[in-house]
């Protein structure tokens, strides 16, 4: 999945940009850097929990007992 260091990464972008000297292309594009990188970790937490509830909804759950009969119209019963 992510590293620890990549998300210490997204995190401290915003302050390496905002520590960065205007240049000859200040105020470009329609956001501002820290606020594309802030938007890209949100992104990435997002994506980690759907990830998670995927996985927390997709895995096997305990199946109930069986009473010892067979169901032969009923799947998943016998």
């Amino acid at each position: 999945m992510v590293t620890p260091g990549h998300i210490l990464l997204l995190l401290l972008l915003p302050v390496a940009t905002a520590q960065m000297t205007p240049g000859s292309c200040s105020g470009c594009g329609p956001l501002s850097l820290p606020l594309l990188a802030g938007l890209v970790a949100a992104d990435a937490v997002i994506s980690l929990l759907i990830v998670g509830v995927v996985f927390l909804c997709a895995r096997p759950r305990s199946r109930p007992t069986q009473d010892g009969k067979v169901y032969i119209n009923m799947p998943g019963r016998g």
